[in-house]
């Protein structure tokens, strides 16, 4: 999703250095994949919900366009409003291009779902509960509720404000909230999963969808706080840190699926047809915009890779590549501005963009043929090892943070400095995405043999469990068909 930006955004947030608003502010290059709904859906939009529905595409990577896709989530729409409080609600879908697993909903209708939440549903009837789930929203209004409310959120916390000089730091945080569905209040959600669910068992799905949906949810966020101290991501956030699936809304959602049905006979789930819909839909970054393959950065449009130190995770947002080691001392930042010819990168590192810059500290190189810069700067919790890099007509800025910047860390972070460098033609012919693909249980497969076709980086086999809806001791089912990721 990483593309150019205009302005460094947030790098003190949560009480680790790092993006309290990355993922929310707009691209500043006009390489945007960003792409509007069909010219009909558009039409019906006022001005302002047409510029409000663009940034929101931007923001989450553009619009993915899979027909088959949007025509299976479409008829899932249909039949959901059909059966909901309000029929005669008009909705438009749009799928985010977006690894991000989110969605939500505008107060005029607009439904926004992202290809990471669609790749970890299993069936028809989990998607429909996150669906009619939103559009709940609508129905009780409480988007336009929570638009009000936004009215009071100009004055935004500056959390960075003693660290990092930014002018815009205040809009990129309301940006940010102006989308968080974490304005909405405990009441105001749980309201949305009882109507939500009232709405799919009536359209005639498997109202138990919903609580197969959040505890899978759960599982992933849990694989990923583990992967990567959770306070150092700067994707966008997600559906469950906006909708936590706590035991008790599980159990609430349980007991509201019951009034509509048995679990021994609860409804459609229509698994194979969803499968059949999301089977090649890409899974995690595209790289199109940079992805991540362990501890290294790739960006074949822009032409360059980049590797972390050892121990560090990477997540790659809209806003920059960001990285926080297991112990959450260390992390890091990856992003690009624009610095005129006319002044030198020692000179930019000293002009006053970052605090407690040590003049002493600034230093002119190389990196790989690269004209560059480095620099040491220090606040009260946090020290920076900063690197400038002039690669083409923008200037990357790369920052290593530590609690305490010893001499061996400063080390190492001088050594990823210089795996910064150009990818070659070849290089970025052979990149392809990862993919969620489709496969059919054998009489001797297993979850272990089926996990090991995975392309993932690391834990396999929790992944797998996670994205088929699995428990360990789980055994497959032959002829069944299951989700794994491979290019």
């Amino acid at each position: 999703m990483w593309r150019r930006l205009g302005a460094f955004a947030c790098l003190l947030a949560a009480g680790l250095l790092l993006a309290a608003c990355a993922g929310m502010q707009e691209p500043s290059t006009a390489e945007s994949k960003a792409s509007t709904p069909a010219p009909a859906a558009e039409e019906a939009m006022t001005p302002a919900q047409r510029k409000e529905h663009e940034r929101l595409v931007t923001s989450y990577g553009g619009a993915y366009n899979d027909p088959k896709l949007q025509a299976q989530i479409q008829q899932i729409v249909t039949r959901l409003v059909a059966a909901s409080e309000r029929p005669d609600q008009k909705y438009r879908v749009t799928i985010l291009n977006s690894p991000a697993i989110n969605a939500f909903a505008l107060p005029n209708g607009s439904l926004y779902v992202t290809r990471g939440l669609l790749s970890l549903a299993s069936d028809n009837s989990e998607l429909a509960s996150v669906l009619a789930h939103e559009m709940a929203h609508v129905i009780a209004n409480h988007a336009a509720t929570r638009e009000d409310q936004m009215k009071q959120a100009v004055l935004v916390s500056r959390v960075i404000s003693d660290v990092v000089n930014d002018s815009d730091l205040g809009a990129l945080a309301l940006a940010k909230s102006r989308i968080s569905l974490a304005s909405f209040s405990r009441g105001q959600e749980l309201e949305a999963d009882a109507i939500g669910v009232g709405i799919s068992a009536r359209a005639g799905f498997d109202p138990y969808g919903a609580e197969r949906f959040l505890t899978t949810m759960g599982q992933q966020a849990n694989l990923k706080s583990s992967s990567m101290n959770q306070s150092a991501s700067g994707e966008q956030a997600d559906f469950l840190a906006t909708h936590p699936a706590t035991p008790e809304r599980i159990s609430i959602v349980m007991a509201n699926a019951r009034e509509y049905a048995s679990p021994k006979n609860p409804g459609e789930r229509d698994r194979a047809q969803y499968l059949a819909a999301i089977d090649g839909l890409v899974y995690g970054d595209d790289p199109k915009e940079g992805f991540i393959r362990g501890r290294r950065f790739f960006h074949p449009k822009l032409g360059f890779t980049f590797t972390a130190p050892e121990g560090f995770a990477l997540e790659n947002t809209s806003q920059a590549v960001l990285g926080a080691s297991t112990t959450g001392r260390e992390a890091l930042r990856l992003d690009a501005v624009r610095v005129g010819g006319d002044q030198s990168l020692a000179q930019y590192l000293s002009s006053g963009w970052i605090d407690g810059v040590e003049v002493s500290s600034v230093e002119s190189l190389v990196l790989n043929g690269f004209p560059a810069a480095t620099a040491v700067a220090r606040g009260e919790q946090w020290s920076f090892r900063m690197f400038a890099i002039r690669f083409g007509s923008d200037v990357y800025r790369l920052i290593f943070a530590a609690r305490e910047l010893t001499p061996e860390l400063d080390a190492g972070f001088r050594e990823a400095a210089e795996t910064f460098r150009r990818v070659s033609i070849e290089e970025s012919d052979n990149v392809k995405p990862l993919r969620i693909r489709i496969v059919t249980a054998g009489l001797t497969d297993t979850p272990e043999k089926l996990a090991a076709k995975m392309d993932v980086q690391d834990r396999q086999m929790e992944r797998f469990l996670i994205l088929n809806g699995l428990q360990r001791g789980d055994k497959l089912a032959y002829g069944e068909q299951y989700k794994i990721i491979a290019e």
